[in-house]
Order: C-alpha cells, then sequence, then structure tokens
C-alpha cells in the first residue's frame, strides 16, 4: 500500500492506478495505452488480481473518454478551481465521477474507494476534497448535470476544435460521430482465409465457448464479448488476427496477386501486410517500411505468427534514395500517418494530445509521401492511399490536390465486392468509413493507379 500503513480498502489500489494512468495522458502527453503499461509495471501495482488489473484498464478508459464533461462539471463542484499542475487529483476525481455518472455499481462503493485511492497514492489530504465532491454530485446532480450539458463541450465529450471541424465537414453526421466515439469499440477478428473459411472458424469459436457473429466485410468477425487474445482461440496458431472491420477492406481494395512486387510504406503494426500477403494466395514480394524500428518489430512478431513471410526495413518512405532499389512495385499501400480521429473510440487519449494546429502539418506530410512514393510505382500499377481520420483535409482533399497535380494519376475503380454498400463515396476521390458505420472505426481509402511513365 502507499502513502502509509494498514489495509488498503477494495478497490483502492485499482483507482488510484486509473488515476496515475490519466494524469499522465493529462500532464505529461502519454498515450493512455503507455500510461495505463507504466502504471501496471509499477512495483505498488505488483499484487493486483487479474480482475483488478481489467478495472484499472476500465476505469482509466471511461474516465478519459468522458473527461471533457467531467472538468466541466468540476468547475461547478469544486470551491477552488486546480492549479495546472494538479493533474494526479484531477484524475482521481474523474475517475470518481465516472463511477457516479457510467459504472454499473453501488454508488457508495464507488466514493468510499475513490476517497481511499487519495490515501493510498499517499495524499490523505485528498481525501476530504474528493469526498466531497463526490457527495455533492450523488446529492445535486439533476442540478449540476443539467448545467453541465448545456455546454456544447462537455456534452458531447470532445474538444471544441474538433466538434466544429466535425459540424463543417459531415454537417448531417456529426452528431452520430460523436456519440459512436464516446462508445466502448466491439473487438473485431480478421479470419485466415488462406487457412479456414468463416464459418469453419465461427464453429470453432463456438465450440470453445466463444460466441462470435460474421461482420461486414468478408471474414471479419465480432465478438460478443471481448477477451485477452491469448484467450481466443486459433490466435496463437495464426487463424485469427486482431483487426478492425474497416481496416480489413484495405487488402481487398490494394487486390495484390501472386508474383507482384508490394510495399507496405508505413506498415506497423502489421495488421495490413499480414491481410495482403494471406489473401493473395501466392507468394509476393513484399517489403514493409517502419521509420521505428521497435515499431517494425511488430510487424515481424505478426508476421512469424501468421507464417508469412516480408521484407522488413527501418527506413523512412519520404525518402526513398536510402532504401529503393530502382525496382517498380506493382502496388503500393500507404497507410499514412494521421490525426487518429476515426479510431478515438478506441483511443480517447487523441482528444487531448491532438491540437487543431497539427491538422495542416500532417496534410503536409501526407501529400510528401505520396509524391515521394509515386515515382516508385510502375506504370499500370495502383496505390492505396489509407488513413484513419474523419477529416476532409487529410483525406480527399490531400487526394484531390495530388490528382491535380499529377497527369499520370488517376482514380481507380476496385472491385464491386471490395467496396460494401455501407462505405460512403466522397466528394472528388476515395470512400469513407465513419465510426460506427457497421459497427466499425473511421477509415478513409482512396486508389489511383498511374497510367504512364
Amino acid at each position: 500500500m502507499s502513502g502509509g500503513g494498514g489495509r488498503p480498502e477494495p478497490g483502492a489500489a485499482s483507482r488510484a492506478l486509473a488515476a496515475r494512468a490519466v494524469a499522465a495522458v493529462l500532464g505529461a502527453g502519454a498515450t493512455l495505452d503507455a500510461a495505463l503499461d507504466a502504471a501496471l509495471a509499477a512495483p505498488d501495482a505488483g499484487a493486483l488480481s487479474a480482475v483488478d488489473r481489467s478495472q484499472v484498464r476500465a476505469l482509466a478508459y471511461g474516465a478519459l473518454r468522458w473527461h471533457h464533461r467531467h472538468r466541466r462539471l468540476l468547475g461547478l463542484l469544486l470551491d477552488r478551481p486546480l492549479s495546472a499542475q494538479d493533474h494526479l487529483l484531477e484524475a482521481l476525481l474523474s475517475v470518481g465521477l465516472f463511477q457516479l455518472l457510467d459504472a454499473r455499481q453501488p454508488e457508495y462503493a464507488a466514493v468510499s474507494a475513490t476517497v481511499a485511492a487519495a490515501r493510498w497514492l499517499g495524499k490523505p489530504r485528498w481525501a476530504g476534497v474528493v469526498n466531497a465532491s463526490l457527495r455533492r454530485l450523488q446529492r445535486e446532480r439533476a442540478a449540476l448535470m443539467a448545467t453541465v450539458l448545456a455546454d456544447e463541450e462537455a456534452r458531447h465529450s470532445h474538444p471544441a476544435w474538433l466538434i466544429a471541424r466535425l459540424q463543417r465537414d459531415w454537417p448531417q453526421a456529426w452528431e452520430g460521430i460523436l456519440q459512436a466515439g464516446q462508445e466502448a469499440p466491439p473487438l473485431w477478428l480478421r479470419v485466415n482465409q488462406a487457412r479456414l473459411t468463416t464459418q469453419a472458424c465461427l464453429d470453432q469459436l463456438e465450440a470453445a465457448g466463444v460466441p462470435a457473429a460474421a461482420g461486414p466485410v468478408p471474414g471479419a468477425l465480432r465478438l460478443e464479448r471481448a477477451l485477452p487474445v491469448s484467450d481466443i482461440p486459433g490466435f496463437a496458431a495464426g487463424d485469427l488476427s486482431v483487426q478492425d472491420a474497416a481496416s480489413q477492406l484495405a487488402a481487398p481494395l490494394l487486390g495484390a496477386r501472386p508474383g507482384m512486387r508490394v510495399l507496405d510504406a508505413c506498415a506497423a503494426p502489421g495488421g495490413k501486410a499480414g491481410h495482403v500477403l494471406e489473401q493473395a494466395r501466392g507468394p509476393l514480394d513484399l517489403l514493409a517500411l517502419d521509420v521505428d524500428a521497435t515499431r517494425l518489430e511488430r510487424v515481424r512478431e505478426n508476421l512469424l505468427r501468421l507464417g508469412l513471410a516480408a521484407t522488413l526495413q527501418v527506413a523512412d518512405a519520404t525518402a526513398p534514395a536510402h532504401w529503393w532499389d530502382g525496382r517498380p512495385f506493382d502496388r503500393i499501400l500507404l497507410d499514412a500517418p494521421c490525426s487518429g480521429t476515426g479510431v478515438i473510440r478506441r483511443h480517447p487519449d487523441i482528444k487531448w494530445l491532438r491540437r487543431a494546429s497539427d491538422i495542416a502539418p500532417l496534410a503536409r506530410r501526407q501529400a510528401a509521401l505520396l509524391r515521394a512514393l509515386w515515382p516508385l510505382l510502375r506504370p499500370g500499377g495502383q496505390l492505396l492511399y489509407a488513413t484513419c481520420s474523419i477529416l476532409h483535409e487529410e483525406n480527399d482533399a490531400v487526394i484531390t490536390t495530388f490528382l491535380a497535380d499529377h497527369a499520370d494519376a488517376v482514380a481507380a475503380a476496385p472491385p464491386r465486392e471490395a467496396l460494401p454498400g455501407w462505405l460512403r463515396s466522397v466528394a472528388g476521390a476515395g470512400w469513407q468509413a465513419l465510426p460506427g458505420d457497421a459497427g466499425t472505426d473511421g477509415l478513409y481509402y482512396a486508389l489511383m493507379a498511374r497510367t504512364s511513365a
């Protein structure tokens, strides 16, 4: 137990560690996944059970997902504003507010354990503030929430700049996008169709007591309840991979066939590369690049689990002179670095780490990647541009400009079966999946063909 002797109250540690993770995002700009890994690796987390560790993650994700609402609420609950350095106290209060407003548990237990978490963290003086704030919410919930929900940023629990962008870019769909961003995402699996059929995989899962249903993309399965990958039958053997259903569109859109030379320009963590190799049903000469050696190691691990082979190289895709051997590619997959605004439901930290000022530089980098990679494509070859963004500035605006600037580039039509009916055609070029469409994440795709040397 941190901060003194005595026997800690049940649940205090999980709330305290969740607060540490949220504070690392708010104060240090860490990603939530990295912050959770650090919190759960701390010496004082060693005695936690598997159930408690799962609760740490659930509380941290829930608190951060709704923290715009919680921050507005704290402005009403606290007698004095929190200082800019009070990230841990702010995070602990957010964990407590999430439990009272959303989690399915007795309120008395949520309050008691969150107060105890202050002592567990070695901050006994915070106990009174936490107790008073949570008790007041219990007493005055209706009036407080009426005030909070009148504020658009708090009501949707997204930053104001992003709400405004979505209202402009998606005037008929922005509210649904924001709502989807607040929902816990499903666990999607990809069946290795080079080994077994979707139905055979469903039968195997059912026999193992893991209910699942076929998804909106061939080979996609949705688990009825999320499981650690180690508990998913067939995962370790390479029969299944974890991949969002919308992300599973990349391989069929790219359409790589046996004998082709293929470049995956920003390959980590390797889900799309693995799918491209599975779908080819024959040998591909696939080069997987990533600028980050640590992330490229994840590609290696994923391909090894799947029993697939590719050439892996640490390199900057914008500088082909340093890595390209001069042999053109038949297919190029550019899964470009982006804002991640289409995957906020999986990564609520994006709402706190991303700024409006980031979007233009990202669009410039996306355009630079396209310009650098296009000459590497053989005449008649095709390049698939993909992002997990839902902002026009990073998607169709980038592609429309590129097509206008390159006479040898034309929008290409993929096979009809590669385009499900729920995918939205975007004015200009490309297709967009919005968060929640068919239960998927938000992704953008544009397919272009090179017409001449």
